[in-house]
C-alpha cells in the first residue's frame, strides 16, 4: 500500500514516504478491529471503482488515506483525522485550496451527508459505505462491536441501533449513480437484519 500512496502524491508533485509509513502504522494500531488497514484498502478500491463520478479524483484518495487515520473511537476522530491531514499536507507542500478540499472531505465521513453535486464528497461517502452492502457485514458488524468492547451491552445496542436507524432514514444511502444502483437494496437489507437482531 506504500507504493500507493507514493505514487498518489507523485502525481500531485509532492513527496512524502515518511508520511504515508506513519500512515500505515495508524491504521495497524492494534486496538482497531474494522477501521483498519482492510478497510483503508478496501475504501481505496472503492474510490478507484468511482473515480469517474469525481470532480478530483486523487483528492478524494488523499481523504480515503486519511478518514480513520486517528481512530480512537470517540465523536472527535474525523476532525483529529481532517487536522493530522491538514497539518500533514500542508508540510508537504500541497497547495491550500486542496489541502482544505482533503480536510472538507474528511469530515463529511462524520456523518455522510453530502450537498447537491459534491462529487467528491458521494465518492469518498459511498466507498466508506461500500461496507454495508457487503456480503462480509455480518464480520463488519462483530468487528464494530469488538472496538466498543469498553462499552456495556445495553449502552452499545442502543447507540448502534440509533445509527442504523439514522442510516435507514436517509432517502438514498449511496449518492453515486453506480453505487446506488448496485448496492443501495443490498446494504438496507443488510442494516435491517442487523437492527431487528439488536431490538429483538
Amino acid at each position: 500500500m506504500l507504493d500507493q500512496w507514493d505514487a498518489l502524491l507523485g502525481r500531485l508533485g509532492l513527496n512524502g514516504h515518511d508520511v504515508g509509513r506513519d500512515l500505515l502504522a495508524r491504521w495497524g494500531e492494534p486496538h482497531r478491529r474494522y477501521h483498519d488497514l482492510a478497510h483503508l484498502g478496501a475504501v481505496l478500491g472503492h474510490v478507484d471503482e468511482l473515480a469517474d463520478h469525481a470532480a478530483d479524483p486523487d483528492l478524494v484518495r488523499l481523504a480515503a488515506w486519511y478518514h480513520d487515520a486517528v481512530y480512537k473511537g470517540t465523536p472527535a476522530d474525523e476532525e483529529d483525522s481532517a487536522l493530522l491531514a491538514t497539518a500533514e499536507l500542508t508540510g508537504l507542500g500541497l497547495d491550500a485550496a486542496a489541502v482544505a478540499e482533503v480536510a472538507r472531505l474528511v469530515r463529511l465521513t462524520a456523518g455522510h451527508v453530502t450537498e447537491p453535486g459534491d462529487t467528491n464528497g458521494e465518492v469518498l461517502c459511498d466507498a466508506d459505505l461500500a461496507i454495508l452492502a457487503s456480503p462480509a457485514y455480518p464480520e463488519y458488524a462483530s468487528a464494530v462491536r469488538a472496538e466498543y468492547a469498553h462499552v456495556p451491552d445495553d449502552a452499545f445496542r442502543a447507540g448502534r441501533a440509533a445509527v442504523l436507524r439514522h442510516l435507514l432514514d436517509l432517502p438514498a444511502l449511496y449518492r453515486t449513480p453506480q453505487a446506488l444502483a448496485s448496492w443501495d437494496a443490498k446494504a438496507r437489507a443488510n442494516l435491517a437484519g442487523e437492527l431487528a437482531d439488536l431490538t429483538a
